[in-house]
């Protein structure tokens, strides 16, 4: 028997684990201008699975579709992938360090056609990433036990992600705390120094009147 206030529960959690599981797939669309080039950015922690497809899109039907150059680099600027003279593409890798990845395009030459150019860009990361048909055919399950799996790693991936956070988290806290302490040095030898030049000042100034036989 199930009771009603139960059920509700399990579907809401059911709920948030898919939101969290489809945040991590998002179709990007950017305006690529003529000259420079465009970037996207994407905060992943380690070992997780990125996988991306990329087409450029150009408003001008009279010429051929001009051609671009892509690059994704690592947080610490190793670079994962690099293509020129394309008009599509796809890139695939494994983080092996936690930070921001960048993806960049820009134009090969000059653009000089008269229509607008723009780049349409599926983003995956994590369990959106994963070929869960693959997966279905090679350990034979389907239905509900394969939704159970994909919660199953939607579970960890939220697992995972919470970890993350709370280095993170810690990682900021020893910062602010250093900041802190380097503030309130700095405060004290501030006022340390303006302590000792009044107390020197006033002995000059002392010194100069007895001189001058003023006191």
């Amino acid at each position: 028997m199930v009771v009603a206030g139960d059920a509700n529960m399990r579907a809401w959690v059911v709920l948030i684990l898919w939101l969290c599981v489809a945040r991590r797939s998002a179709a990007i669309w950017l305006n690529l201008p003529a000259t420079g080039t465009k970037c996207v950015s994407d905060e992943i922690h380690n070992n997780v699975v990125v996988l991306a497809d990329y087409v450029v899109i150009s408003d001008d039907h009279v010429h051929s579709t001009p051609t671009i150059s892509a690059k994704v680099t690592s947080p610490y600027g190793n670079t994962l992938y690099r293509k020129e003279n394309i008009t599509h593409g796809q890139f695939a890798f494994t983080t092996t360090e936690a930070g921001s990845y960048l993806a960049c395009f820009w134009v090969d030459g000059n653009y000089t056609g008269s229509g607008g150019l723009s780049i349409n860009m599926e983003w995956k990361t994590g369990i959106a990433a994963k070929d869960w048909e693959s997966v279905a055919r090679k350990e034979k399950i389907e239905g509900v036990e394969l939704e159970l799996r994909k919660l199953e790693e939607a579970v960890e991936a939220v697992h995972e992600n919470l970890l993350f956070l709370k280095g993170r988290e810690a990682e900021m806290r020893t910062v602010n705390e250093a900041t802190n302490y380097r503030v309130a040095l700095y405060s004290l030898m501030s006022l340390t120094t303006c302590i000792v030049a009044s107390i020197l000042q006033i002995l000059y100034l002392t010194r100069y009147f007895q001189k001058k036989k003023l006191i």
